[in-house]
């Protein structure tokens, strides 16, 4: 193990947690014996190049701090590679943190755990979702959302005010007022093929999004399987008293809501955006596919049961 460390940070993650949450997780990581170097970059594309040069150039593992968006990023740069990921949780919604079951702003806390880890039992092995979109691809570790929910993420993104978490709940409050079921076309590996009327489909390798709603809630990140929810043709009514549940995962009971567990599958509908990690990916069709083992992650080998997260404060 090389003692080489590469932080690849967002510095506007988290409303500038980012860049305050990289100084006592790199001081933490040098006390534990490792050289840290940090990485910024100009924009996305930048960055990206810069962790790659990292990867290619043998850094002993690349730790990502920020929110979903940064550690999107990263896996660009390590799946499929030897190289470990370490996950320095400092964004907003931090879904692929609670995924496996670490820290969530307390940075202190996760680079001890990944040092830890680094220096014991070593990184371990989670599967990871594969999108292609025409000639495209992107990696994603929690869940691939079109529908309702990309409909929201959309609005969301073209609002200025206000910022952080409250500016989705009042898209969440503009799309309930105008939202419509679409005709979805869902092809599954194993040749059935469902075409139905949904308010959304959502593809988990995790289990959630959005700052910790469960849509996928059963879904694993190491049985090589991806989490298909289908939320039916649902009024306003419905979806309103369903979308609570969401947060606990109890929606998948619901008679509106069913699920599907595969290995791939295509989906397609009209006018709908898929997103992945809570990156846009473009309109759909798209097709994704689990792909078993793709990434080295300094995570617990028994993470905590989906949507628990004992370093987050009570909701």
């Amino acid at each position: 193990m090389t003692s080489d460390i590469t932080l690849f940070v967002n510095p506007t993650a988290g409303r500038g947690r980012g860049a305050r949450a990289a100084q006592p997780a790199a001081r933490v990581l040098r006390d534990a014996g490792f050289s840290v170097r940090t990485v910024l970059g100009l924009d996305a594309a930048d960055a990206l190049a810069r962790a790659r040069e990292a990867v290619d150039e043998g850094t002993g593992a690349l730790v990502a701090v920020g929110g979903d968006g940064m550690i999107s990023l990263a896996l660009q740069a390590v799946a499929g590679t030897r190289t470990p990921l370490g996950v320095i949780a400092a964004g907003t919604g931090n879904d692929f943190a609670r995924t496996l079951g670490l820290p969530v702003r307390d940075p202190a806390a996760a680079a001890r755990l990944a040092a830890g880890i680094l220096k014991g039992t070593g990184a371990r092995a989670m599967d990871l979702g594969r999108v292609t979109s025409g000639n495209r691809t992107r990696w994603y570790g929690t869940v691939l959302a079109s529908g309702f929910d990309s409909r929201v993420n959309d609005r969301g993104n073209r609002m200025r005010l206000p910022v952080g978490r409250f500016k989705y709940d009042l898209a969440i409050l503009a799309e309930l007022a105008a939202f419509r079921p679409v005709p979805y076309r869902l092809a599954f590996d194993d040749g059935r093929v469902l075409e139905t009327d949904a308010t959304l489909v959502a593809v988990g390798n995790g289990s959630s999004y959005g700052g910790g709603m469960r849509i996928c809630a059963d879904a694993r990140t190491d049985d090589g399987l991806l989490d298909v929810t289908v939320v039916g043709d649902c009024d306003r009514t419905t979806l309103l008293k369903v979308f609570p549940r969401v947060y606990k995962g109890t929606h998948l009971d619901h008679p509106e809501v069913t699920t599907h567990r595969v290995r791939s599958l295509t989906l397609d509908a009209p006018d709908t955006t898929g997103y992945a990690d809570g990156e846009p990916l473009g309109p759909l069709p798209l097709a994704a596919e689990c792909v078993p083992g793709a990434l080295r992650v300094l995570a617990p080998a028994d993470p905590a049961p989906p949507g628990t997260d004992p370093s987050a404060s009570p909701r």
